[in-house]
């Protein structure tokens, strides 16, 4: 008689596509399949079937050729291992998980089951003998029950581990969204402190001079409201915005500079330069705003004859670059502000989070460079909010 153990992979029994050959880190490489639950199972079982041979052979238990006695635990093994699998899919997907103890019963009952008629089968296929034989015998008929009952034990504990394994993966999984969402609401919760030191100076100073102009330039004050009114509209869009493009923020930076284009009476000169295919980019909302800021805080308005603002947007080697360069007084000559570098620091930490940098190069001829650098589009478009 040629017995066999009932085959790892034959406790293909799963749980949402797990197969307990993924307790071995390496096959967890490859996504659930029928087809690929179907090879785990072949792979174990045979590879328990080649360790079986090798223990009968050293325990001198079997008279067989090495080659012959493989041949014949190999087809035992796989048969033990295929109806194995079709009775604990079957269970998986009819028999109700409501109460976990009934349901490792029916596991229990269903490897032992496949066993009892795998073996005596499997021997008759192999030997050509009738399988009633197993069962004429008090002693073998014992024997089988028994191997039976402890195989499906070892089994379902096999099983278990897996499911464990999976709940312990998936609450790892349920933890780090947790996280990512804690991350992305104090990401708003910095774009709304940047907008909120950005919007409150600009909307009192801008105020002001609508009404110191009101009587003696009324001209001047009713365009500066207007494009005030401009920026206002467009800053709504881009708070309210989760994704926005290279061109809705380069629209954004130039209202704000035709508002101060008003209010500095002639002292700022700007142009923005962008071919319409980048304009059409996405890109992370609040980004370039804070660097308009600062070359017109630190560069431009401390500047007695004033001097001009370009704003470049380009792809450069897979990268989007937008640059903000002034003519301002520079670096080094730019006098402190109360909280300067804050809005900067901010940025950073943001741009940090997008796999992006800020670069600040002093130009030849005077005056900064803020260069904003960010991955390919695709990557700026993702799911991470704008901080």
């Amino acid at each position: 008689m040629i017995t066999t153990q009932e085959p790892a992979a034959a406790n293909l029994a799963r749980e949402r596509g797990h197969h307990p050959l993924e307790l071995i880190p390496l096959f967890r490489r490859w996504p659930p399949s029928l087809l690929r639950n179907l090879l785990y199972t072949a792979i174990w079982s045979s590879a328990l079937a080649l360790v079986l041979t090798v223990l009968q052979k050293l325990m001198g238990r079997s008279g067989m050729s090495f080659a012959r006695l493989l041949f014949a635990t190999l087809v035992i093994s796989n048969l033990i291992g295929f109806m194995i699998h079709g009775m604990l899919e079957l269970l998986e997907r009819n028999f109700p998980r409501d109460k976990l103890w009934r349901f490792r019963a029916a596991q229990v009952l269903a490897i032992a089951l496949a066993s009892v008629i795998g073996i005596p089968f499997g021997n008759a296929l192999v030997v050509g003998r009738s399988p009633l034989r197993f069962f004429q015998y008090t002693d073998t008929l014992t024997f089988l029950l028994a191997f039976a009952l402890i195989t499906a034990a070892l089994m379902v504990m096999v099983l278990s581990a897996g499911e464990r394994r999976m709940r312990r993966a998936a609450e790892m999984a349920r933890q780090q969204e947790q996280i990512a969402a804690a991350g992305r609401l104090v990401a708003e919760a910095r774009l709304r402190a940047l907008q909120a030191q950005i919007e409150p100076h600009f909307l009192y100073n801008t105020l002001a001079n609508v009404v110191s102009l009101i009587d003696s330039q009324p001209a001047q004050a009713r365009r500066m409201l207007e494009r005030f009114i401009d920026y206002l509209r467009a800053s709504l869009a881009a708070s309210r915005a989760e994704h926005a493009t290279v061109g809705s923020e380069l629209d954004l930076a130039g209202a704000y500079l035709d508002v101060l284009d008003v209010r500095m009476a002639g002292r700022l000169r700007w142009r923005i330069e962008a071919e319409p295919s980048v304009r059409a980019l996405p890109m992370t909302p609040m980004l370039l705003q804070p660097l308009v800021e600062n070359a017109i805080m630190h560069g431009i308005e401390p500047k007695l004859d004033g001097g001009e603002i370009v704003i470049r947007a380009r792809l450069d080697g897979g990268m989007l670059c937008v640059e903000v360069a002034d003519s301002g007084l520079g670096l080094r000559l730019a006098p402190p502000r109360p909280g300067g570098g804050l809005g900067l620091a901010n940025l950073r930490e943001r741009l940090r989070q997008l796999g992006g940098q800020v670069q600040l190069i002093e130009n030849p001829e005077g005056g900064v460079t803020a260069r904003l650098l960010l991955p390919s589009p695709t990557v700026t478009s993702s799911t991470i909010p704008a901080p």
